[in-house]
């Protein structure tokens, strides 16, 4: 059976370092047999079909992959269409009513608990807040992410210590739920 997945690349074509172009993703990723690849953005989202593997293994197979590819490192998070639609249908905020620039979720590698925040005194930071959701955290930040000082303390590597974790706004929230849908769903 054949599913449809995104892949969401963390810290490529930006400030210069990590460049992937777009269409050597596409090929590489047709190279490892998945089929429907598709970019969106330069940003590092691909979204693509596969018959063989789980989210983790597609994961690292197309890390490694990258990383032969073109000399660097790159950290690769894969989500279903099931689990991209849940995470945008849970959001705790009035998506609807904000603009997309408020309004984030940082997809994790892996579970993270409430105890990993414990320091963050959220009341400091309001009117920003964030919420925990499933390996998944969503920002409300009214100025725009480039301003806020609470993703600026969410993104402290002891916070995200021992997960890959990736921040997307809500437009690409919502084009990767589009994208990632199943022909006829």
């Amino acid at each position: 059976m054949t599913t449809t997945y995104a892949a969401l690349l963390r810290g490529i074509n930006v400030g210069g370092a990590k460049k992937v172009p777009m269409a050597d993703l596409r090929t590489l990723m047709e190279g490892l047999g998945h089929d429907d690849v598709r970019t969106y953005l330069q940003s590092g989202q691909a979204v693509f079909a596969s018959v063989h593997g789980d989210e983790e293994s597609l994961a690292a197979e197309l890390s490694g992959a990258i990383e032969k590819r073109f000399g660097f490192a790159v950290d690769v998070i894969v989500r279903d269409h099931a689990y991209l639609e849940a995470i945008a249908d849970a959001c705790p905020f009035p998506a609807a009513e904000l603009e997309a620039k408020q309004l984030h979720v940082t997809y994790f590698s892996a579970p993270v608990d409430a105890e990993r925040f414990a320091e963050i005194d959220q009341a400091a930071y309001l009117p920003e807040e964030f919420r925990l959701g499933d390996r998944a955290l969503y920002l409300y930040a009214p100025n725009g992410l480039g301003r806020s000082k609470l993703a600026e303390h969410l993104s402290k590597p002891r916070i995200n210590k021992g997960v890959i974790a990736t921040t997307r706004n809500w437009n690409t929230v919502v084009k990767l739920v589009e994208l990632t849908r199943p022909s006829g769903g």
